[in-house]
């Protein structure tokens, strides 16, 4: 079993930084890809990032040219550097991961129900 969580949530004003931070326990070797989601209020979920265990990494549209993931497979963590924050970028972003039987499918690691395991979330706030 694996167990994420996140850190690194907070309130931040527009053109800001933050960096997230997602940490896994368990066998790294039970992980494939690590993505990270995020859900606005009455909005569906959506990617953000993901960063396959062989490095590949898939962006979404929502903040694609403003943000960075990057895991350390030792430490079994993933982070995410966002930058140029914007108050639509408001949300509770999750971290996931899924077993490395789906990561080597580009549909399968971008589709958040895809995936096995899910940190409880943290709450990022972008004032204007």
């Amino acid at each position: 079993q694996v167990q994420l969580v996140e850190s690194g949530g907070g309130s931040v004003q527009a053109g800001g930084s933050l960096r997230l931070s997602c940490a896994a326990s368990g066998s790294r070797y039970s992980i494939g890809a690590i993505g990270w989601f995020r859900q606005a209020p009455g909005k569906q979920r959506e990617l953000v990032a993901v960063i396959q265990s062989g490095g590949i990494v898939n962006y979404g549209d929502s903040m694609k040219g403003r943000s960075t993931i990057s895991r350390d497979k030792a430490k079994n963590t993933a982070d995410l550097e966002m930058n140029s924050l914007r108050p639509e970028d408001t949300a509770v972003y999750y971290c996931a991961a899924q077993v490395p039987q789906k990561s080597g499918s580009l549909r399968l690691r971008t589709d958040g129900s895809r995936y096995d395991f899910w940190g409880q979330g943290t709450q990022v706030t972008v004032s204007s």
